[in-house]
């Protein structure tokens, strides 16, 4: 696994772990607003681009980045945050270790396995995945995605770059994956994000994260969609960074 790294690394460290299909630049502002006051990691998960091996499932890219902590961090950092499938990743690395971290912040991960749309993935991208090098179709999944248009070259640059076998790996983790019982173990103080213009499936999600851990505090972003609040809004996102690990 590969990593970019942000501020002094005698600092107390955040890990911030990208979403399904885009990569480090996910978090390059908000690393940037909090790189004088903390060590800011930003792995780039398997099977996207830049990263050193093919994506196989959320609890290897989990367990890689524990070993990274154990051998790098001295075996925990101050806060972890990640977006949807980093956010899976987040929660499976909880449950693998429950003092990986001491605060967690979730935005818009699944923990409700989709069999229907898991079915689909495969066929669906065996059709079309030749159109994302074609720019305009490229602009136009950009444009649903809500994401601000300074990050398209980004966008464009690295979806062009995933291998298909790779997207069709990580879409299929990301839509079949389940809360591990452990993760009701971890001794993280948990926070959930989610978009009060999110899906109902992740707003399910964040509403049985809550079940399974009644200790996590929910937080509903008014008139967000799905990532918007970390890739659109890294002023209020890193805000949130703060008051958490001020506990506020």
């Amino acid at each position: 696994m590969q990593f970019h790294e942000y501020g002094a690394d005698q600092n107390e460290t955040i890990l911030l772990l990208h979403g399904g299909g885009l990569s480090w630049w996910n978090y390059r502002e908000a690393a940037e607003k909090l790189q004088n006051e903390y060590h800011v990691i930003l792995p780039i998960l398997d099977g996207h681009a830049g990263s050193d091996r093919p994506f196989t499932t959320i609890e290897d890219n989990a367990a890689e980045i524990i070993s990274f902590i154990d051998e790098q961090l001295g075996g925990s950092v101050l806060l972890i945050g990640g977006l949807s499938l980093g956010g899976q990743i987040l929660l499976e690395m909880l449950s693998q270790r429950a003092d990986i971290c001491s605060y967690a912040l979730v935005e818009s991960a699944a923990v409700l396995p989709s069999q229907l749309t898991n079915a689909l993935i495969a066929p669906a991208f065996g059709t079309s995945y030749g159109l994302i090098r074609n720019r305009s179709f490229a602009k136009m999944q950009f444009r649903s995605l809500h994401i601000k248009p300074a990050l398209f070259e980004d966008y464009y640059r690295d979806t062009c770059q995933i291998k298909k076998r790779d997207m069709i790996a990580f879409m299929k983790a990301n839509t079949s994956y389940a809360l591990k019982d452990s993760f009701r173990d971890t001794a993280a103080t948990v926070h959930v994000f989610v978009g009060e213009k999110e899906t109902g499936e992740i707003r399910r999600s964040a509403e049985a994260l809550g079940r399974a851990l009644p200790s996590a505090r929910l937080h509903r972003l008014p008139a967000l969609r799905h990532g918007e609040f970390s890739l659109n809004r890294a002023e209020q996102y890193t805000d949130a960074i703060r008051q958490i690990i001020r506990d506020i």
